[in-house]
């Protein structure tokens, strides 16, 4: 979402890599669509994935390449292959062990900072031009949180509020984008702790609010402040 402004609008600016989200190839998209998956709970550790053909229509990359990225996947320990008539492309059991080694907070901060930049810019652009009306699905997501007591659970929301908020915000194409973004986080992180994914969910509530309001600075603000919220 661009505004006259410039790219993120006034709240832009900063590293060029961020502004780029990182370069990402087709190997790598499908790498985080995967995790995504994975933490959306759309397949758990021991399921089987989409045959690569069906993967390859929904990202809109060449088939080849996602087999490539999936044999990939598989030498990396994320995925099994399986073969004969039950076989396929399956998410490794041991999923979480073998992405915990995966982990790098230094590219996980950048792409966190660029997040932060995508959403604010978002929030910029369309604050006072979101009805009223269409913020009852995250404001469900809000309420689920508060209530929601599994840890896996609580982050799986909190992914979707961001999906959802983006869509809302940008349409399918930049909800497309931040999938992206948080799939590769995914692979890069382990998930927050539930007190910290509660703390944020009370600025997730103040976003909203100011967005039904219209207003501006303070919708940025709170976007801001999800990033630096720490339990009580």
């Amino acid at each position: 979402m661009v505004n006259p402004a410039g790219k993120f609008g006034p709240y832009g600016g900063g590293d060029t890599r961020l502004r780029s989200g990182g370069s990402q190839t087709g190997s790598d998209l499908v790498r985080s669509r995967v995790a995504l998956r994975v933490r959306l709970k759309s397949v758990t550790p021991g399921d089987r994935l989409p045959d690569a053909g069906v993967l390859a229509e929904e990202l809109g990359i060449g088939e080849i390449t996602v087999r490539r990225a999936l044999e990939g996947m598989c030498q990396d320990g994320l995925l099994d292959r399986r073969r004969g008539r039950a076989g396929g492309t399956f998410v490794a059991a041991d999923w979480d062990t073998v992405v915990a080694l995966m982990h790098d907070a230094e590219e996980a901060a950048l792409l966190d900072s660029f997040h932060l930049l995508l959403e604010c810019g978002l929030v910029a652009h369309g604050a006072g031009e979101v009805p009223e009306g269409s913020l009852g699905g995250l404001r469900s997501l809000v309420a689920e949180m508060d209530l929601a007591e599994d840890p896996a659970r609580l982050v799986e929301l909190e992914t979707r509020f961001h999906l959802d908020l983006a869509e809302l915000l940008g349409g399918a194409g930049i909800r497309e984008f931040a999938a992206d973004l948080l799939g590769r986080q995914c692979l890069l992180l382990p998930p927050p702790d539930p007190a910290v994914v509660r703390a944020r969910n009370r600025c997730h509530a103040d976003l909203l609010t100011e967005l039904g309001r219209g207003a501006m600075d303070p919708a940025v603000r709170a976007v801001k402040e999800h990033q630096r919220a720490r339990p009580s």
